[in-house]
């Protein structure tokens, strides 16, 4: 792994750090609007919904233009609607949910062609290496530093948070333009639904991405709420709750760092995960009443869950075309990330229908139903790579 490489791992958890920051930010901004569970999941649905919208046209660019390029233009709009979300934060909830949507967009693109500069930039056999320790930086600056720091910079005044993360935008497009790769001329215009007609048709893929878009789903439901959990249920606010948040994916390091081992040693480690992430939801909805026993279970669901990441990602990086990535990738974000949207609006509404507790009880019932159905499957082909790789 050169320096191109170690500049984009570097840029993403940079920019993954102003995420971390942003994650804890933006729910604690609409709680000081409104304490309506349905309004405040409102934030997370308009901020999943550019999965759902742009994922398909940002593929298609990734597969056109040159990724780098593309990558600085998001990295600096992102920077500049961060600074005017900070420079024009308002009590009025729209506002809130309309920044959440456009910062959500111009996040596709880093997504979209992420795949193939990876591709591009590490050889085929230490994929999952370049894997294990994207998804353990990321799980360290967006879900273990960067949310405690949000909420204390917040705790200090609403708009320093939202600052300091178009700060990280800006670096990590500094750091992105140092790299020098080869410039992609643009090509003839890809046809946007050619990657999510490959990765219909091939059954690897199929079996991962309802897995995946189950879990997020779930994860949606459960988030949506999140902050109104940690208040009335923990006991917990302001910075607090940044903290909250690292506990909930501190395991996400060790998985990334480990999961080239695991996967290399153990074939039976994809179902063990498939397993696992239900049962600790379980646990935090039925015996987590404090932070202690909360991290408990969810570091072993994190853990998991980068475990999983890992391994699907670097499979796809393996088995899709070079000149098809960024559209099978940017389809099975469609997908496994246009859900979020569709399960915040749940997770809000079931709270307020039937409690706090109710959106964990229905993502613990259906991530075990499809994770039951699907187990078989995956522990068949992943026993068989070669199949998978022919699928298509």
């Amino acid at each position: 792994m050169g320096r191109n490489w170690y500049l984009l791992w570097s840029g993403s958890a940079i920019s993954a750090l102003g995420d971390g920051i942003f994650l804890a930010a933006l729910p604690l901004l609409a709680a000081t609007i409104t304490q309506d569970p349905k309004l405040i999941a409102g934030v997370s649905f308009f901020g999943a919904l550019p999965w759902l919208l742009a994922a398909l046209p940002a593929g298609a660019a990734a597969d056109r233009y040159d990724g780098r390029r593309l990558l600085l233009v998001a990295l600096w709009v992102q920077c500049v609607l961060m600074g005017l979300l900070a420079a024009f934060h308002s009590q009025h909830i729209a506002f809130v949910y309309g920044m959440a949507f456009l910062i959500g967009t111009a996040a596709n693109v880093p997504r979209a062609v992420g795949q193939p500069l990876i591709k591009a930039t590490v050889e085929n056999h230490l994929l999952e290496r370049a894997n294990g320790r994207l998804f353990a930086s990321q799980a360290v600056a967006l879900q273990f530093v960067g949310p405690p720091v949000g909420g204390l910079l917040f705790a200090i005044a609403v708009p320093v948070p939202f600052w300091v993360n178009a700060l990280t935008f800006a670096i990590a497009a500094l750091l992105v333009t140092r790299m020098r790769t080869e410039r992609k001329e643009p090509t003839g215009r890809p046809r946007v639904r050619e990657g999510l007609r490959w990765l219909v048709k091939h059954e690897a893929l199929r079996v991962i991405t309802v897995v995946s878009a189950t879990t997020n789903l779930c994860i949606a439901m459960t988030m949506a709420t999140l902050v109104l959990f940690a208040q009335q249920r923990l006991g917990v606010t302001g910075a607090g709750f940044g903290v909250f948040l690292a506990t909930l994916a501190c395991g996400g390091v060790a998985g990334g760092l480990l999961a080239e081992r695991l996967l290399s040693r153990y074939r039976n480690t994809v179902a063990v995960t498939v397993v696992l992430i239900p049962l600790m939801w379980l646990g935090i909805a039925t015996v987590a009443r404090d932070l202690v026993t909360v991290a408990v279970f969810a570091v072993v669901s994190s853990f998991c869950t980068a475990v999983w990441g890992v391994a699907t990602a670097s499979f796809r990086q393996r088995v899709v075309p070079t000149e098809l990535l960024g559209r099978v990738s940017s389809a099975q974000t469609l997908i496994t990330w246009g859900v979020q949207p569709v399960g915040a609006l749940l997770g809000g509404l079931t709270a307020d229908w039937f409690g706090l507790l109710a959106p964990w009880y229905v993502a613990v019932a259906l991530r075990t139903a499809v994770g039951l159905l699907s187990l078989k499957s995956l522990r068949t082909h992943w026993a068989a790579p070669d199949r998978w790789t022919h699928a298509a």
